[in-house]
């Protein structure tokens, strides 16, 4: 599990240098102003996961994240390459 820790601005200002060798050591640093969290230093590599997460949104589906997980590259590039059929119609559950 990786490690997170929190600093407030003027922390992560006068540490940054500190604050990007724990995310290179695989942690993550929440910057806070005044005790709220408002940003985050993760790692360059992980931001690509996180924009393609917030791109597909909760209503596309599972298929969207594919690619968040280590492994699943071709399930990403197949889903990215296979046509698209439209919306399915749902039936109704009510009697």
């Amino acid at each position: 599990m990786s490690r997170r820790s929190a600093l407030s601005v003027a922390e992560a200002k006068a540490n940054l240098s500190n604050a990007i060798r724990e995310v290179e050591a695989g942690g993550s640093v929440v910057i806070t102003r005044y005790g709220r969290p408002v940003a985050a230093l993760v790692r360059a590599d992980d931001l690509s996961r996180i924009e393609r997460l917030r791109a597909a949104g909760p209503a596309q589906g599972l298929a969207s994240i594919a690619g968040g997980w280590e492994g699943s590259e071709e399930l990403a590039d197949a889903l990215h390459t296979s046509p698209r059929r439209g919306r399915r119609e749902v039936a109704s559950l009510d009697p």
